[in-house]
């Protein structure tokens, strides 16, 4: 999730500059008027994932101890009752753990201006030559309303068009407009820097470019295809996410998305399954293997000093049989909820 955030900094580079007013976003929760069977069969797929509730957690073992916040990548108001409650924490911390701090998005940042073929295909067929005139015409729409001319557009790279899918026209113009997304975990950066609490990035700044090298061209086109029905209702979906994530219901999204594409998407219920199961493993489980060893190592090394840390990441990260807290409870971890007035339930 936090890949988003970081991308959305620096699309300007690539796109048509959006007005630098942005209007608030406005949209309707889809589960409001959702049919009360298909509510209950996205509650019942949720309910079978381990953690799917609650967004904020300890975790320790022995002497070392982990606060662990599940962050929401943009701007919202109620990002203060989460800061209020844990900002004293970071002030006490060894260090701040995140997906990328300062340091990581400025070489992002750096590389993109530097290297437009990170996103941009200059030797490969075209998206319109890739997907068809059916799935084109409605994609290069999608975009247009991103800001993205179908001529800069049909060349970008698959990955990157499906991430640009699931920001909302309303968030990038957000984004834009104050110059980041805003959200819950710049706010950690900032408390944690006025603190002079290190922060440190969980994984390198490249990932986001490495996550997707190894797909076929057919995974990278139904990549595509699955993210499309979404963004055909972006603002929707956005206040439905962000209503789900303050609500310490994350995981619900996560399966919205799966059913929605199975209605919509043209692909058959196995291959959305498919791209949903690459998506999480590219996107989350892979990524949440590989962040275990530096937090037990930050929190061994904080517990030496009689301090422990903090861990401030995408909520998807952590529910599941992969998700962080579990992979910690597997490692001898004892995991407890905590609450938030007003945001989620912690259990």
């Amino acid at each position: 999730m936090r890949l988003k955030s970081l991308l959305t900094a620096f699309i300007a580079a690539a796109t048509l500059a959006w007005p630098a007013a942005a209007q608030d976003c406005v949209g309707r929760n889809l589960f409001d008027d959702m049919a009360p069977e298909r509510l209950a069969q996205l509650r019942a797929a949720t309910d079978a994932v381990p953690h799917h509730k609650g967004l904020f957690w300890r975790a320790g073992k022995g002497d070392s101890h982990v606060l662990l916040l599940g962050t929401y990548h943009f701007a919202d108001p109620r990002h203060e009752r989460t800061m209020a409650r844990f900002g004293p924490e970071i002030d006490r911390a060894a260090a701040l753990l995140v997906e990328a701090g300062p340091a990581e998005e400025a070489k992002l940042a750096e590389a993109m201006a530097a290297d437009p073929t990170l996103v941009v295909d200059t030797t490969g067929p075209t998206l319109p030559e890739r997907l068809g005139e059916a799935d084109w015409q409605a994609l290069s729409a999608a975009l247009e309303d991103r800001g993205l001319p179908a001529l800069i557009a049909s060349k970008l790279r698959p990955w990157y068009v499906a991430v640009m899918l699931g920001i909302s026209p309303c968030m990038k113009r957000m984004v834009e407009a104050r110059g980041d997304a805003g959200g819950l975990d710049h706010l950690l950066i900032a408390r944690a820097e006025a603190a002079d609490v290190p922060v440190r990035a969980l994984e390198p700044w490249d990932t986001v470019f490495t996550l997707f090298r190894d797909m076929t061209p057919k995974e990278e086109e139904d990549m595509i295809r699955a993210a499309m029905p979404a963004a055909a209702y972006a603002d929707d979906y956005a206040t439905t996410l962000s209503d789900s994530y303050f609500a310490g219901d994350s995981w619900l999204i996560w399966e919205f998305g799966r059913f929605d594409a199975y209605e919509n998407s043209g692909l058959s219920r196995a291959e959305v399954d498919r791209q949903m199961r690459l998506a999480q493993e590219k996107l989350m489980d892979q990524r949440n293997e590989s962040w275990i060893q530096p937090i037990e190592q930050a929190a061994a090394d904080a517990a030496r000093q009689g301090k422990g840390v903090v861990a401030g990441f995408g909520a998807l990260h952590l529910p599941g049989r992969h998700g962080v807290l579990q992979l910690l409870q597997n490692r001898g971890w004892t995991i407890s909820p905590v609450t938030v007035e007003g945001i989620g339930d912690g259990g």
